[in-house]
């Protein structure tokens, strides 16, 4: 993450984007985040500033512009250092701003979802000499094929309904401020670039509609077997309490979902004779009599 300057092109659809900078490492020296477009957008991509700024850079965390696209287009985020050889670790946001579906919000008041959409939920996870790393839900974070040191975990559910909360810890190798601290869904917890591992975590869900849904969890913890725990509240620790986090799969889901019944029936053809026959043994004939003189 030390670098002179870093780059990435992000691929947006035709809309309204908010790009907040939700933090930085380096939070005395924070670095600069300046956006563009790419060449290949063909003007399709402009920004709205504030009057007394004429140039799309967000100069520390907290702050934030909008991008407005006529098509899609790709934008360009470049993070530079404050000063030489300084950090450009930083995390940027680029979250959709909707006005929302008139007809959808009227049958949303009128009748309640029969089911959630869950395909949004992530799991961020910031991995030893790797980075930061993001998994869909019911997908290894490191894991068996790959374990690695998770240093720290961060929720997303864009798509999250009202009347629902993910709260979460973790437990860091050695005291650190954020070690035991809760953080809401979207925030980061544990550390960056410290090479301080997990030996714990918690994850609740709670608030009104806290009784549609559960969580699922499989940890492994360094030299230990995969743990499997799944509920309202989890708790995740190795044997001794002081073993690495290596591995993490975490998934959302939806009771209702699985208690609902299947629309399915299953159709079993008749049987028929032919059928019969051909699995039925072959009958031996009956030995013809001899007439008596």
């Amino acid at each position: 993450m030390e670098r002179d300057n870093q780059q990435q092109t992000v691929t947006v659809d035709r809309g309204l984007f908010l790009v907040r900078y939700a933090a930085a490492e380096d939070q005395e020296q924070p670095p600069t985040v300046k956006l563009s477009a790419d060449p290949s957008s063909n003007g399709n991509v402009s920004f709205v500033l504030p009057p007394d700024h004429d140039e799309p850079i967000l100069w520390q965390p907290e702050t934030c512009l909008v991008v407005r696209t006529l098509a899609v287009a790709k934008l360009a985020v470049h993070v530079q250092p404050r000063r030489k050889g300084g950090s450009t670790a930083a995390t940027v946001r680029i979250e959709p701003i909707s006005q929302g579906n008139a007809a959808v919000a009227m049958q949303a008041s009128l009748t309640r979802r029969a089911a959630y959409n869950l395909d949004s939920f992530r799991v961020l996870g910031h991995l030893t000499r790797v980075g930061d790393v993001t998994a869909k839900s019911d997908e290894w974070l490191a894991g068996p094929s790959a374990p690695a040191r998770i240093e720290g975990i961060q929720l997303d559910w864009p798509s999250r309904p009202p009347g629902i909360a993910i709260r979460y810890a973790v437990k860091t190798a050695r005291p650190q401020p954020i070690s035991g601290r809760i953080v809401e869904i979207g925030g980061f917890a544990g550390t960056r670039g410290k090479a301080m591992p997990i030996i714990g975590a918690t994850f609740e869900i709670s608030g009104q509609a806290a009784d549609e849904f559960q969580l699922c969890a499989q940890a492994i913890f360094l030299g230990s077997p995969v743990a499997r725990v799944s509920g309202k509240r989890l708790v995740l620790a190795g044997p001794t309490g002081r073993e690495p986090l290596v591995g993490l799969r975490l998934a959302l889901t939806s009771e209702r979902a699985a208690a609902r019944p299947s629309s399915k029936r299953t159709h079993r053809r008749p049987k028929r004779s032919s059928d019969r026959s051909v699995r039925a043994a072959p009958r031996r004939a009956k030995p013809k009599r001899r007439a008596r003189a």
